[in-house]
């Protein structure tokens, strides 16, 4: 799965334990109703983003994880997160970034001057 948007926050590296460090990353998306997702990356991954700022458009390549949970009194609880493993950056224009030709600007037309309404055209409609 992927996730595009615009860098809003990269927070720093935390070292959890020992053997585990975790860096996050919240994206904007650009939808009518943006979405703030934050995204974690761990261990290996966390230093791919040093190569990021707030304000990049980002494509981030992320895997969905859950788990369960039995606490104290017997309750099981279920924990999501998203997991990224991947980012790169994008441009706004899609087209010229692809090296697309730029799409000539439509040609506009005067209207007719010499229709008759009496007059009739041999279309079947």
């Amino acid at each position: 799965m992927e996730v595009l948007g615009k860098v809003k926050v990269i927070n720093a590296e935390q070292q959890v334990s020992a053997s585990f460090k975790k860096r996050e990353l919240v994206v904007t998306t650009d939808e009518q109703y943006p979405q703030h997702i934050m995204i974690e990356f761990t261990q290996d991954k966390c230093d791919i983003l040093n190569n990021y700022s707030i304000g990049d458009a980002v494509k981030v390549s992320i895997n969905l994880r859950g788990r369960e949970w039995v606490n104290p009194q017997g309750e099981t609880k279920y924990f999501n997160s998203i997991q990224g493993w991947r980012i790169e950056k994008t441009q706004s224009d899609a087209p010229a970034a692809q090296g697309m030709p730029p799409v000539p600007a439509a040609e506009t037309f005067a209207p007719a001057t010499d229709f008759k309404e009496e007059e009739h055209d041999d279309l079947p409609f």
